[in-house]
């Protein structure tokens, strides 16, 4: 491949992953035609997005968006993988894909820059995605506030509850 050719390749692989910056590759080659097409319309439906690279314009391209930790991922046949919602959810679409099929190699990713080996891609599909982590922190932010309105409401209702036991036993008696 002319210098050339490769460089327009290189350019060609960082303009598909944009600012991306959190990403996950595998090895596919092991798997037969109609499995790879299932994996990759599956994940396609799923807004991820996969690209089969040659791994020394890979590294280069890695190289120039300073995220240089990835060389030892980058052996064998790679396939880099990248979108859906966040990297949590897409880790955890990838690892449901190796489980089911024994084929499909994880070897490792990157989060914000900073390398994974394929165990800590195991370990971040078992995190809580995005939505659920601003679900926990907007629990955690309403709860003092609830507490709060309990606390108000609770000896207000008592009070309430006695002023209409009162009213009413005094309806009877003039009875």
């Amino acid at each position: 491949m002319s210098k050339r050719v490769k460089t327009m390749v290189i350019e060609e692989i960082e303009r598909r992953l944009g600012n991306t910056r959190d990403l996950l590759v595998v090895d596919t080659s092991l798997l037969d035609g109609v499995t790879a097409n299932r994996v990759r319309l599956a994940l396609q439906a799923k807004g991820v997005k996969l690209l089969t690279v040659k791994n020394t314009l890979a590294r280069q391209v890695f190289q120039r968006a300073g995220m240089a930790g990835l060389d030892g991922l980058l052996t064998g046949p790679s396939t880099l993988v990248w979108g859906g919602e966040d990297i949590v959810q897409l880790s955890k679409e990838i690892t449901k894909w190796a489980k089911e099929i024994d084929k499909f190699q994880i070897k490792g990713g990157t989060v914000d820059g900073q390398p994974l080996d394929s165990q800590g891609v195991d370990e971040l599909s078992k995190s809580p995605s995005r939505l659920e982590l601003i679900g926990q922190i907007a629990g955690l932010l309403l709860s003092p506030g609830a507490r709060l309105a309990a606390a108000l409401l609770g000896p207000g209702g008592t009070i309430a509850g006695q002023i209409k036991k009162l009213s009413s036993a005094g309806e009877e008696t003039a009875a």
